[in-house]
């Protein structure tokens, strides 16, 4: 089997129905990922079998959480903290 770079690529639900065999033979052949969307929306992955499925460190999980955290900060327009709304939320 010869091993290529993967790509990824979307199908919706639909769509993954009337090419099931297509998709299913390039992803074999051509080392194809599939993102399969429902109502637009990511529900699934095909991958190959023998895929090497990386899980991120608990650091670059906790680093991308920071950077997040930074980016709703700055479009943040309450004189409230977050934590402060939730409270409130939960009365």
């Amino acid at each position: 089997m010869k091993k290529s770079k993967a790509t990824t690529r979307e199908i919706g639900i639909r769509e993954l129905k009337s090419r099931a065999s297509e998709v299913v033979r390039t992803v074999r052949e051509k080392r194809a990922r599939y993102v399969i969307t429902q109502r637009g929306k990511p529900a699934a992955l095909i991958i190959p079998l023998d895929a090497d499925v990386t899980k991120p460190s608990a650091d670059e999980v906790w680093e991308r959480l920071i950077k997040i955290g930074e980016e709703l900060g700055k479009g943040w327009q309450s004189k409230k903290s977050a934590v402060e709304i939730l409270s409130e939320m939960r009365r």
